[in-house]
């Protein structure tokens, strides 16, 4: 039998019980595929990270992120959150981390309490898909979404979410409903079976967004904060428009009693649209599981 330690922390916060929490191994060599899905499950939080030594020794470490149901090729708090855990275990060099993923290489910056990524791929687009489909999702109605910036839209900087703009009235009432979620992902197929991960966003001003996400057919009633969608949302957003830069505080997990800050920007570079996520931690608990 063997015994390893975790941590779990509240990320996208600045205080206990707030924003997004994770549970973290920061050392899981050893453990199986199995285990590692079990232990997710059994925490039963949106996602729990694995450290495991790197392919490459120039890199940080190989960190591999699972929710209740399946492994994910790249999560935003997973890696705000295993990025502050690592570096107050001193593992940063210079401030720096560097974490192998399905995804790609995601760079991590620690300043002080402070803890940014960057999305490991440039942001891509899917289908659409159809405003009524979406909107029963979530018990609202067609009037609801907001289409003139841009319609419900698959979109990527790593993992894949459909996202919406809403009204912010829209934003607060919206409620999952399983069956249509189950509906619409038989008609809509682009993310695969058993996912369809929604990302409501509406806008405060031109700097400040609220955002809310639900994707229930992989355990997730209501997520937090979601960095992995916050990314493509802020890439999307530039390709917009005609700058080279720009800068959202997205507020998420209001709703949920778990307020959430996400410091979100994006920039246009060769390859793309590339964006990047930041925000603070709180440890909450420590453990160890044997097995």
């Amino acid at each position: 039998m063997k015994t390893y330690q975790f941590v779990t922390v509240d990320v996208f916060t600045d205080r206990r019980f707030g924003g997004n929490p994770l549970a973290v191994f920061p050392d899981a060599e050893g453990l199986s595929d199995t285990e590692m899905q079990s232990l997710a499950a059994e925490f039963n939080l949106s996602e729990t990270t694995f450290v495991l030594p790197p392919a490459d020794p120039a890199n940080t470490a190989r960190v591999r992120i699972f929710n209740r149901t399946s492994e994910m090729p790249f999560a935003g708090h997973p890696n705000v959150g295993t990025g502050w855990v690592l570096a107050r275990q001193g593992r940063a060099t210079s401030g720096a981390l560097r974490f192998e993923e399905i995804a790609g290489l995601v760079e991590v910056k620690v300043t002080g309490d402070i803890v940014t990524i960057d999305a490991p791929q440039a942001l891509s687009l899917g289908p659409e898909m159809p405003v009524d489909l979406l909107a029963g999702c979530v018990g609202l109605a067609t009037t609801d979404v907001v289409v003139a910036t841009h319609r419900p839209i698959m979109a990527s900087v790593g993992n894949s979410f459909v996202v919406a703009e809403v009204t912010g009235e829209a934003l607060t009432r919206a409620m999952p409903d399983l069956a249509r979620f189950r509906q619409a992902n038989e008609a809509f197929t682009a993310l695969g079976p058993r996912r369809l991960p929604l990302y409501l966003y509406a806008r405060v001003d031109a700097a400040n967004l609220r955002a809310r996400m639900f994707s229930p057919l992989s355990g997730t009633i209501e997520d937090a904060a979601t960095g992995s969608a916050a990314t493509p949302l802020a890439a999307l957003l530039l390709s917009r428009t005609g700058a080279g830069e720009a800068r959202y505080d997205i507020m998420q997990g209001v709703e949920m009693g778990r307020p959430s800050l996400l410091r979100a920007s994006a920039h246009r570079a060769a390859d793309g649209v590339r964006a990047s996520v930041g925000g603070g931690c709180v440890a909450v608990l420590k453990g160890e599981v044997s097995l």
